[in-house]
């Protein structure tokens, strides 16, 4: 065999090797390409579902606190690898050293696409960072912004879809799915692609892994779990769907029993057993809502607190047992991001500005001040859309670009930081440091 030959022959074995044409990955085949179509008639379609969905039950009444919080001592984390920090997504009081020095400051990626409405937070670990853009493109940077290495596995008839990936770290690998239905795993270390998979539905969830398995949300509702190793589908589960798709992230979360929990967008609340996907209980959030109003569904991460759960919705924030899925109260308030719990307290700010104290033992809300009232008038029509606890303090991020800090001690507001981008994913803590991805792919070190 010439050497012509043989190159020849070379590249039609790993053609066929990498470009399966089953499975729809780079195959380019006709079905894919309807379904791509149908997914950029739907992007130019989408609806505000903010504007949409409307409510007679928004909260807007402040509470003066009666006697000061007590906290416990912040926990220091060194790493921030998955969605919300651990697996429980229970976050607390972090360690945080401050935020008078801006330590990074620079713009990574290039969000182009007008409806980008959420973002995935970065990811720490060690002495870098994971972040994404609107584009699809994975960089991976250190803590100066210097671009260690990028990656975009899309071809060319995904570039008018507007990417919304979710990733976690996970055994030195970072395993990513996005809303056109792939899910890749690639080395951290170089960024080079292990495996990919075409799911074919766009998936909708945070990324969990836990004892080699990857779970997920699709845009179906169908809950699915997946070996780590090659994308396998292990078990799936199918559950109602909902009319319209909303681009707000699902939620999932792992118990301190080796359980699932899962909420989909018709608000069913579903722990499952994670080695079969056998069903322990379900209770569905939406029972008090109206009938319509699952199709413009949304939620905060759920929380593993103990023996508790803790979720919010748009109307309301749920106590549930995990043992059993019995509901233990609901107050009339909703949080934009993941609740916090400290001690007997949980820590909540609305959408609207309003950061809440829920005494989860006395089961009624004990503290709310509108925080956005510290920012001129002007200034205030926007939405929260992000918190955390750093320190004894809440830091809360808003859509037009301001980060408001609060005392979990007192319940009061204190201060304000202008950062300029509009911010659509919640801010992260990590090594004592705190990190802001806004919607311009600016990425920004606060300590």
């Amino acid at each position: 065999m010439n050497k012509n030959l043989f190159l020849f022959v070379l590249f039609i074995l790993i053609s066929g090797c990498s470009f399966d044409s089953k499975t729809g990955i780079w195959g380019h085949g006709e079905k894919e390409k309807e379904r791509i179509s149908e997914l950029e008639k739907q992007q130019k379609q989408i609806i505000n579902i903010n504007k949409v969905y409307s409510s007679d039950n928004i909260f807007s009444k402040e509470i003066v606190l009666k006697n000061n919080i007590k906290l416990s001592k912040p926990k220091k984390n060194l790493f921030w690898e998955m969605s919300s920090l651990n697996y429980q997504n229970s976050l607390g009081n972090i360690y945080l050293s401050g935020i008078d020095n801006t330590f990074l400051k620079k713009k990574i990626g290039k969000n182009k696409f007008s409806m980008s409405n959420v973002m995935s937070s970065p990811l720490v670990s060690e002495n870098f960072i994971i972040l994404s853009d609107d584009k699809g493109t994975i960089y991976k940077i250190d803590q100066g912004g210097k671009v260690h290495w990028k990656k975009n596995i899309y071809k060319k008839i995904y570039k008018k879809i507007y990417k919304n990936l979710v990733f976690s770290i996970y055994n030195n690998k970072v395993y990513i799915a996005d809303n056109i239905g792939f899910i890749y795993s690639i080395n951290l270390d170089d960024g080079k692609l292990i495996w990919i998979k075409n799911h074919g539905i766009p998936l909708k969830s945070n990324i969990k892994i836990f004892k080699d398995k990857i779970f997920l949300i699709n845009q179906d509702n169908r809950i699915v779990c997946l070996n780590v190793k090659n994308g396998t589908k292990i078990w799936d589960i199918r559950a109602i769907s909902s009319f319209i798709k909303s681009q707000n992230f699902l939620s999932t979360a792992i118990t301190n029993d080796d359980h699932v929990v899962f909420i989909n967008s018709s608000g069913d609340l579903i722990k499952t057993n994670l080695d079969y996907g056998k069903v322990s209980w379900s209770a569905n959030t939406s029972g008090s809502m109206l009938a319509y109003a699952t199709d413009f569904f949304k939620s905060s991460n759920i929380v593993i607190f103990n023996d508790e759960l803790i979720i919010s919705t748009q109307s309301s924030i749920f106590s549930y047992d995990v043992s059993t899925g019995f509901l233990n109260w609901e107050q009339d308030v909703s949080s934009v991001g993941s609740p916090i719990i400290d001690g007997d307290n949980i820590f909540i700010v609305t959408e609207n500005g309003y950061f809440v104290i829920i005494d989860r033992k006395l089961e009624n809300i004990i503290s709310s001040n509108y925080i956005l009232k510290i920012l001129k008038k002007k200034k205030r029509s926007t939405v929260i859309t992000g918190f955390i606890m750093g320190s004894g303090k809440i830091y809360s991020v808003t859509l037009n670009g301001y980060l408001i800090v609060s005392s979990a001690v007192t319940g009061k507001v204190e201060s304000f930081k202008k950062i300029g981008d509009p911010i659509i994913s919640p801010p992260v803590i990590s090594d004592g440091k705190l990190y802001i991805l806004t919607k311009n792919s600016r990425i920004i070190g606060l300590n």
